[in-house]
């Protein structure tokens, strides 16, 4: 097969992590999710710890949920040194760099547009049915269905903004992306055979 990048954006609870994980092993892909936050932290001069708190914070507040820290107000500080524009600077450096290096995979961090010039590029966006997203959510985080519903409206709400800011275009439009696929309807494992047997096609010799 020729070369290739694969980059997965989802929403919160479609299985996008275990998809593309899946989807590595099966091709031997590096995979990276917050590993590009090291590699940012490294390139900028930051500590690794000020964006791997930062990040959990947007998604923590973005939610309406604090991380519970005696020393917040310090940490607080470091994390507004580094403004948002900064990081996505930062992180999409790292992403540009990571895919020069070799076949990858990429979870979110709007990396289809980061890497919009590379013609080996693959982007698929991931949704479920709701009912299936918050039991995912249930399991993962062990918060009832309740607080699951919100942290799946109030965090697809955040990866939306960010999303349609830095790209200027529209998070989960299918024009946005090569593949648009409903994992409710396969199941994890079913969802990345199918992804696996379309890349095989689109990228075979």
């Amino acid at each position: 097969m020729k070369p290739f990048i694969l980059n997965i954006g989802r929403q919160l609870g479609a299985g996008g992590r275990q998809v593309g994980r899946l989807l590595a092993e099966e091709f031997g892909l590096t995979y990276y999710d917050r590993e590009i936050l090291a590699m940012a932290a490294k390139e900028s001069g930051y500590c690794e710890e000020v964006f791997r708190q930062k990040d959990e914070r947007k998604f923590f507040l973005g939610q309406g949920l604090r991380l519970q820290n005696p020393f917040s107000q310090i940490n607080a500080f470091y994390h507004d040194s580094l403004s948002d524009d900064e990081l996505f600077r930062f992180q999409s450096e790292a992403i540009r760099k990571a895919a020069q290096a070799g076949n990858c995979i990429f979870i979110g961090r709007a990396a289809d547009y980061v890497l919009r010039d590379m013609d080996c590029c693959f982007n698929i966006f991931l949704t479920a049915d709701t009912p299936d997203r918050i039991r995912n959510l249930v399991e993962r985080t062990g918060a009832d269905e309740k607080n699951a519903t919100n942290l799946l409206r109030k965090g697809d709400a955040q990866r939306s903004s960010f999303y349609n800011f830095y790209t200027g275009k529209t998070w989960g439009e299918a024009s946005s992306y090569d593949l648009c696929l409903n994992t409710s309807r396969l199941g994890i494992e079913g969802s990345a055979r199918l992804i696996a047997q379309y890349i095989r096609q689109r990228f075979a010799e």
